[in-house]
């Protein structure tokens, strides 16, 4: 199938509890925090970018710098590939930057108070040679969303789907830096699966957390966009940073 362009809307929101955003959001070289921001992106002219969420963790500002930094380290990584990787190869240089990018990470949540123990999930969709592939490092979600179907594309990495229980859902078993020494990341291509208007949503676990999928689905049935969804977390209490990055494949 044909894939001309990519339509985008994004919200991050620190919530009604939290002081500071840990959340970011990158949008090809647009880094979105406290704010909303959309975009039309054209496969004829942009056949190499990143739609991605990260949710950062750790005391004081760590969290902040943590997004921030793996994100921009994704963003440069990913521009500076070489041309026609294969896909097996894409996926193999997607993990050694994880692996170089963790130990960055852990390196400099040792260094000073404001960033100990730093770290962050990540989930994104990464468009390379207009071949598609989705990633996750962590408890944020991709979800698609298809002839009034929900899907949830990702898999928690927590201790709650490790152990198939509910009260665990904080606790993570995976992420980017906080002292992991072993991360993976779960990388799908599925460019071959995407057919025309589907939708697809990365979000942080405050927006996952706060609405259920029901209500999810509901939102995107009526076109809502990533600052509405977002609004949807706050009015149900805004608990944590909500972040959404709606996207539709035309």
């Amino acid at each position: 199938m044909k894939l001309n362009n990519v339509m985008i809307s994004c919200s991050s929101n620190v919530g009604l509890i939290r002081h500071n955003n840990e959340d970011m959001i990158l949008v090809r070289n647009k880094f979105v925090r406290d704010e909303n921001y959309s975009a039309n992106i054209s496969l004829k002219e942009c056949d190499r970018f990143i739609m991605a969420v990260a949710d950062g963790m750790g005391g004081y500002s760590a969290g902040e710098v943590a997004s921030q930094e793996v994100l921009a380290s994704l963003h440069f990584y990913i521009g500076d590939l070489p041309m026609k990787l294969s896909s097996a190869h894409f996926c193999e240089a997607l993990v050694e930057w994880l692996h170089s990018t963790n130990a960055t990470i852990n390196t400099k949540g040792q260094l000073n108070r404001e960033t100990y123990n730093m770290g962050t999930t990540l989930v994104a969709i990464i468009v390379y040679e207009r071949r598609f592939f989705w990633i996750n490092c962590g408890d944020s979600r991709i979800y698609r969303y298809r002839d009034g179907v929900l899907k949830q594309l990702s898999s928690d990495h927590s201790l709650n789907v490790l152990l198939g229980e509910s009260k665990h859902s904080n606790t993570l078993t995976n992420c980017i830096g906080a002292g992991c020494d072993s991360p993976f990341i779960d990388i799908i291509e599925f460019t071959d699966d995407i057919q025309s208007d589907d939708v697809f949503l990365l979000c942080s676990d405050g927006l996952s957390d706060m609405v259920d999928d029901l209500h999810l689905s509901q939102l995107l049935s009526i076109d809502c966009d990533a600052p509405q969804l977002c609004q949807a977390a706050i009015d149900a209490g805004g608990f944590d940073n909500v972040s959404a990055c709606k996207i539709k494949i035309v």
